[in-house]
């Protein structure tokens, strides 16, 4: 077996399915909580990267001193920095300011080179100026390698191969739903392709950000990280999910600080996406018998955003999370851990 055989053979963490109990609007339901957290770099994305790379290397191998360059909102380039520095390759993260403070930090304690793109997209985020900036390097740099996180089918590929198993396996005959949220698309559509392979009876329920226009609609200025994009996704189309849902931001973020009260667990902000468009199916009566929220990532790259009172206000969102909250809890909003 090669170097890259057992590097990449490790990377990819089973994680946990946990159970809990949301009462909403005098209702009482089970979903539990695909922790992605758990896995190696704490995220959904080790799976991707993992993927990326395998394709990568299939098509030329990635030698000692290889190049690879991706565009990156924080999770991705962590997963990549790993395992491209244990095959002792150089990687450059594409980022900008929405990612996560310790996120930057962690890329640069791992070797990685670290280029900031300032200049919005002019549609809600920097992804389109993170992928201009992508394109002039390879351009000027002929011997990078850019894995495209963006539209190579490795992406959903390995998500249907192993988190859609998982989940199915994990969850049992009860699973009626998966929530999942959608930025470049890969994990949802990879998720959605086993669902309709193995168990078409469970929905697959599509999660976006207001603003985002990964699933069409209009673009706007957009609060969270790691879900939503500036363009549609490459993978995903209309009949790949059975509804979707769109959320908005000051409600994801009032979701993830009522999580973290009631269950002392902190959700990356995608994360609070996902239960927050169960709550919305729940208040439309869409009743479930175990819906599975699929949490990308843990809280702990948040705590100065997402759980950020100074951030809030600095931001001008703190009253609006504020009411959110007050809403929600209203509405009879409360977790515990089933039984």
């Amino acid at each position: 077996m090669s170097q890259i055989d057992d590097v990449l053979g490790e990377r990819i963490r089973r994680t946990p399915l946990l159970t809990a109990e949301v009462e909403f609007r005098k209702s009482v339901r089970r979903f539990a909580l695909k922790l992605e957290q758990n896995g190696r770099t704490g995220s959904v994305k080790d799976r991707t990267a993992v993927g990326l790379l395998r394709r990568l290397h299939s098509e030329r191998p990635l030698l000692p001193g290889t190049v690879v360059i991706e565009s990156t909102s924080g999770n991705l380039g962590l997963a990549l920095a790993g395992i491209l520095g244990a095959l002792d390759c150089r990687f450059i993260a594409v980022i900008d300011p929405k990612t996560p403070r310790t996120t930057r930090e962690a890329l640069l304690h791992s070797g990685a080179e670290v280029i900031l793109v300032d200049e919005s997209d002019g549609r809600g985020g920097y992804l389109l100026s993170r992928l201009e900036t992508v394109a002039r390097l390879c351009a000027e740099n002929p011997d990078y390698r850019w894995p495209d996180q963006y539209g190579n089918p490795a992406s959903p590929d390995i998500h249907e191969s192993t988190t859609g198993p998982e989940i199915v396996e994990q969850a049992g005959p009860a699973l009626d739903a998966v929530y999942v949220p959608v930025s470049t698309g890969g994990t949802f559509a990879g998720i959605a392709a086993h669902l309709h392979k193995v168990r078409p009876d469970v929905a697959a329920v599509a999660v976006d950000l207001d603003g985002s226009v990964a699933l069409g609609g209009d673009a706007g200025d957009r609060l969270l990280p790691g879900i939503g994009a500036s363009r549609p996704s490459s993978f995903v189309r209309p009949g790949d999910y059975d509804r979707a849902v769109r959320v908005d931001g000051c409600e994801a973020i009032a979701v993830c600080r009522i999580v973290l009260e009631d269950l002392g667990l902190a959700l990356g902000g995608s994360s609070g996406c996902t239960v927050r468009a169960l709550l919305a199916d729940l208040g439309r009566g869409l009743t479930t018998r175990l819906a599975v929220c699929l949490a990308a990532d843990g809280g702990g790259k948040y705590l100065d955003t997402v759980y950020s009172d100074d951030w809030a206000r600095r931001t001008g969102i703190h009253e609006d999370i504020e009411l959110a909250g007050k809403r929600l809890r209203h509405e009879g909003l409360r977790f515990r851990w089933a039984q």
